[in-house]
């Protein structure tokens, strides 16, 4: 298993990983199988979206803030329910075709890490099977 550590910069983000994933598959030398990829955090996720153009994340955001409110008087008392729920959306895990050696994503597809409750430190933990 490799640890990906993460730094994030704002409340709520998203952090294109994907090259730090290929990495990791690169380095477990896996020929074939699944990239199993896990956050271990419960105010943040990932997602598989379209990295070619940035104002995609930067409507994601948009829209999940607006679903999601920071302010709604939620009953959590350490002021992050917000993060939960937006974390909930996302979910914690990825599993992803690896083939020849390489994440099988679609053209225009990326990894992200969604921060919900940053700026933090955090990890992604990823491991292959196959």
């Amino acid at each position: 298993m490799e640890r990906i550590r993460i730094h994030t910069s704002k409340r709520v983000e998203l952090v294109d990983i994907t090259e730090k994933i290929q990495q990791a598959v690169t380095k477990s030398m896996a020929e074939g199988g699944i990239c199993v990829v896990f956050c271990p955090h419960t105010t943040a996720g990932l997602t598989i979206n379209e990295n070619a153009d940035f104002s995609v994340r930067q409507d994601m955001v948009a829209a999940l803030n607006a679903l999601v409110p920071a302010d709604a008087g939620y009953a959590h008392g350490e002021g992050n329910s917000d993060s939960h729920i937006k974390s909930s959306f996302y979910g914690a895990s990825l599993s992803i075709i690896v083939e020849k050696g390489q994440l099988a994503l679609g053209r225009w597809q990326g990894v992200y890490f969604c921060e919900s409750d940053g700026p933090r430190s955090r990890e992604v933990w990823v491991t292959t099977a196959g």
